[in-house]
C-alpha cells in the first residue's frame, strides 16, 4: 500500500504509477531533466497537477548538484517594477518545481557585498535574477563570479553575460514622437537617477526624436524614480515662466507624483498638462486619468529569466524583449503655437 492509498500525501511512486512510467522518469520531469518525450512528459504533469504530488527539496537537492531555489534580488522594494518582476518569477518557479527567494537590499549598506556572499553561502541558489541598479553593482557582480553563481541581468549597463531586457532607447522615441504628434512642442523631461542606465537611454531616445523634429528639450528635471520626485517636479513646473506642456518622466512612480500634485496645485491632467510615464505600473491603469506610457512585459522578462538559469544552456544570451505604448488618457492634442 502506497502512502496515497493510506491515505497520505502522493509520492513519486504514486505518480509513476498515475501516469504508468518509471520513477527515473517522474524524476527527470521533477528535476527539468532534458530528453523526455513530450508525451511523455504532459502525461507526467498532469499525474502530478491530479495526485498534487510536492517533491521535497532536499530530497531533490540530494539527488543531484541543484539546490531548486532561484533568488530575486534587488534594491528599491518600494518599485512595483519588483513586484511584476517578483509575479512572472514566482509563477515560473512553481511551473517548473522551484522556490524563489527574494532578497532586497540596500545599496547604502556598509556591509551589502558580505551580505551577499552570506545569502548565497546559505542558500545556495541555483541561480540569480538581478534587477537594476544591482545588475550594475561590480562589486556584487564580482562575489557572485567568485562564488560561481549563475545570474541573469535585468536591463543592464554592460551586456557581458545573459541578460533581458527592451529597447529603452526606440520605446522612448516612439513616446515622444505620440506627444509630438499630439501637437506638443514644448516638452519637458523629468529624470530618474542620473547614474542609472535606464534613465539615461529613456532621455536619449527623448532627444533623438526631438532632434528629428528640430526641438529641444523645454524643461528638464532631475528626479530619482521615486513618487516624492514626481511631487516636487510639479512644484517646479509650476514656478516656471513658460511651462512646458507636456512632460516625458522617465518611471511611472514620478509620473503619478506629478500628476497628482499639479492636480493638487489647480492644474488638470491633460488639460493643463500632458504627461507620460514609462514601465505600466499597475497604478498607471487604476488612477483617472490614466497614464500613457510603456509596458515593458516584466512578468515575462523574469520567466524568461527563470528558464535560462534552470536550464541546461549556459551559455550567455542577450534578450531584447517587445514593448508596447499604452495610451490612456494622460494626454490631450495641443495646438501648437
Amino acid at each position: 500500500m502506497t502512502k496515497r492509498e493510506a491515505g497520505g500525501p502522493a509520492t513519486i511512486i504514486d505518480v509513476a504509477r498515475e501516469a504508468q512510467v518509471s520513477i527515473k522518469t517522474v524524476s527527470r520531469v521533477v528535476n527539468a531533466e532534458p530528453g523526455v518525450h513530450e508525451e511523455t512528459l504532459k502525461r507526467v504533469k498532469e499525474a502530478i497537477q491530479r495526485l498534487q504530488y510536492r517533491p521535497k527539496l532536499s530530497a531533490r537537492a540530494l539527488a543531484g548538484a541543484r539546490s531548486f531555489i532561484v533568488g530575486l534580488f534587488y534594491f528599491d522594494e518600494q518599485s512595483a517594477f519588483i513586484g511584476n518582476l517578483q509575479r512572472g518569477a514566482t509563477q515560473t518557479c512553481r511551473e517548473l518545481g522551484y522556490h524563489l527567494i527574494v532578497e532586497p537590499l540596500q545599496a547604502s549598506a556598509p556591509d551589502l557585498v558580505a551580505h551577499v556572499e552570506r545569502s548565497l553561502s546559505a542558500l545556495r541558489p541555483d541561480g540569480v535574477i538581478l534587477a537594476p541598479p544591482l545588475c550594475d553593482h561590480v562589486e556584487v557582480l564580482q562575489a557572485m563570479v567568485r562564488q560561481g553563481t549563475r545570474i541573469v541581468k535585468l536591463s543592464p549597463r554592460e551586456l557581458q553575460g545573459s541578460c533581458i531586457g527592451i529597447d529603452d532607447v526606440q520605446a522612448a522615441r516612439e513616446l515622444t514622437q505620440l506627444l509630438l504628434d499630439a501637437g506638443h512642442r514644448h516638452i519637458g523631461f523629468l529624470q530618474g537617477a542620473p547614474d542609472q542606465i535606464a534613465s539615461q537611454r529613456r532621455q536619449q531616445g527623448f532627444s533623438a526624436a526631438l532632434r528629428a523634429a528640430r526641438r529641444k528639450a523645454a524643461w528638464v528635471w532631475p528626479g530619482d524614480f521615486t513618487f516624492q520626485s514626481g511631487v516636487a517636479a510639479a512644484r517646479a513646473w509650476q514656478d516656471l515662466p513658460d511651462r512646458p506642456s507636456a512632460v516625458f518622466s522617465a518611471n511611472d512612480d514620478m509620473a503619478l507624483g506629478l500628476m497628482a500634485e499639479a492636480s493638487r496645485l489647480g492644474h488638470q491632467v491633460p488639460q493643463a498638462l500632458s504627461v507620460v510615464g514609462f514601465d505600466d505600473a499597475p497604478a498607471a491603469s487604476m488612477v483617472w486619468p490614466g497614464l500613457t506610457t510603456v509596458r515593458q512585459p516584466l512578468e515575462d522578462m523574469a520567466a524568461r529569466a527563470v528558464h535560462l538559469l534552470v536550464g541546461q544552456d549556459t551559455h550567455p544570451l542577450n534578450i531584447v524583449m517587445p514593448h508596447q505604448l499604452m495610451l490612456r488618457q494622460s494626454v490631450q492634442a495641443h495646438a501648437a503655437g
